[in-house]
């Protein structure tokens, strides 16, 4: 027969392995909980050990991410987790990446901190994820340590968001989402046309802002490619397609007549415009290029 501190001893391991199970994960998502597990370990170190200080039991698991996007979600949160961003890459370049997270608007029962060398800055409350805005920063202020807030009841708190990791333009800000305000050089629109999530020709309709972004409509007549469907079909003979970009409200974008090349990225389903130069003017460069054999890749301009 088992003494009680064997029964006891046993029952917290089977506990925690059930409790360590309570998780998915791949190299891109992560959801889980670990209340289970850091509960027990605690009760089991105040009982057998005479700990009264809950800070020298509390579990901080590791998570490891590794693609360009993804979420998680941390169920029921009690103690701390550390979510290292790493992508799947040997370049050089990723060193030079941001990453960008938009937390659910029900995220609640965490502060997000920035973790580097063991120093924390906050870069998310409790509060500020319920607003749900997209906040970013160089891979290189460390990993992202997430903290339970203490409370009676966590039944119903879980912490959630989307990251994606982004590679900004030079000069760019790293904690935003949008390229520079300053006009692309005629070496970046032409490699923009070959990087960019969508590339089109077309016209703008109108200018709306809001808070701290701007929202511009656009009609196109040539989509040369999108990411993921955030400009839409008009239908009908004649192709031609709608939507909108957004850019930072402090660009000052203003309604222009004539046609422009629009460039820029997908994040988070939303379109940022990087380089959006006149359609003549692009057209004037592109065939330059050409003439030079300098261009980084074709685009049907007939």
């Amino acid at each position: 027969m088992l003494s009680p501190f064997l029964a006891y001893l046993l029952s917290v391991v089977l506990l925690c392995r059930t409790a360590r199970s309570q998780y998915s994960s791949d190299q891109c998502s992560w959801r889980g909980r670990f209340s289970k597990l850091i509960h027990f370990k605690i009760v089991y170190f105040k009982l057998f050990y005479g700990l009264t200080h809950e800070g020298h039991t509390r579990d901080v698991e590791q998570v490891y991410l590794r693609c360009a996007q993804g979420f998680l979600e941390w169920l029921y949160p009690t103690g701390a987790i550390i979510v290292n961003l790493r992508p799947n890459t040997l370049s050089p370049a990723a060193s030079l990446l941001s990453v960008c997270i938009k937390p659910s608007k029900e995220s609640s029962g965490t502060h997000i901190y920035l973790d580097r060398l063991g120093k924390l800055r906050l870069l998310l409350s409790e509060e500020d994820q319920a607003e749900g805005r997209v906040h970013c920063f160089s891979i290189q202020d460390g990993a992202l340590f997430i903290e339970a807030v203490p409370q009676r009841d966590i039944s119903r708190k879980i912490t959630a968001f989307q990251y994606e990791l982004v590679n900004h333009r030079p000069a760019a800000d790293p904690q935003s989402l949008s390229a520079p305000c300053q006009p692309c050089t005629d070496a970046e629109t032409l490699l923009a046309v070959c990087t960019s999530d969508f590339v089109a020709r077309g016209s703008i309709l109108g200018v709306a802002e809001e808070e701290d972004q701007t929202f511009v409509t656009v009609s196109l007549s040539r989509l040369y490619r999108q990411k993921t469907q955030v400009f839409v079909s008009g239908g009908g003979r004649a192709k031609s397609w709608t939507g909108f970009v957004k850019m930072p409200r402090q660009c000052g974008v203003k309604p222009g007549e004539g046609e422009f090349l629009f460039t820029g990225t997908v994040r988070f389903g939303e379109a940022w415009l990087s380089c959006a130069p006149r359609y003549k003017d692009f057209l004037r460069v592109y065939q330059d290029a050409q003439q030079q054999g300098t261009n980084p890749c074709h685009l049907d301009t007939d």
